[in-house]
């Protein structure tokens, strides 16, 4: 008899558990309210212009003369002026922030690789793409590629803030 009443415990149990499973609570009510999902891509493109990079350097204060200084980029590795990372990093923002997840986006936090380096007036795609999906943050992986050669200016990823599917 002690091996019936725990096989149909075990029963109720296991129905409790489906009906539990079937009806959305917790994270499950949290990721219908999101606007993406998991393998969303977006992308954007720009070229950076020398006023682009002064602007930044004025800005931030960085005036590293490997980006400003043709004479002094030709003495180095890079041969001439490079566009500085962080500002690479920047179409990743506005990537994040106007695109995919899109207004109210917050980074988190990131891991960043600069593989090569971008050359002023090269045309560069900044590319995210929605790899997990946890509650309201989500894990995006980011690159930028120069179109021409497909050289890899940047790469890793991005946690974001996802903002909650606008109400209608």
């Amino acid at each position: 008899m002690l091996s019936v009443i725990s096989s149909q415990r075990l029963c109720l149990v296991r129905l409790q558990r489906r009906i539990c499973l079937s009806q959305p609570v917790g994270s499950r009510q949290r990721f219908q309210h999101m606007h993406i999902r998991v393998g969303d891509r977006a992308e954007l493109s720009r070229a950076f212009t020398q006023r682009d990079v002064v602007a930044f350097s004025e800005l931030t204060g960085d005036v590293n003369p490997l980006h400003l200084n043709e004479d002094f980029a030709k003495c180095t590795k890079f041969g001439k002026t490079i566009v500085h990372g962080v500002l690479i990093n920047g179409l990743i923002s506005a990537l994040l922030g106007t695109k995919m997840p899109g207004p109210g986006c917050v980074f988190l936090s990131q891991e960043i690789n600069f593989p090569a380096p971008l050359y002023i007036g090269e045309v560069v795609l900044a590319s995210a793409e929605v790899k997990r999906l946890k509650q309201f943050m989500a894990v995006i992986a980011v690159s930028c590629v120069v179109r021409e050669s497909e050289k890899t200016v940047m790469e890793g990823w991005v946690k974001v803030m996802v903002p909650e599917a606008p109400k209608f």
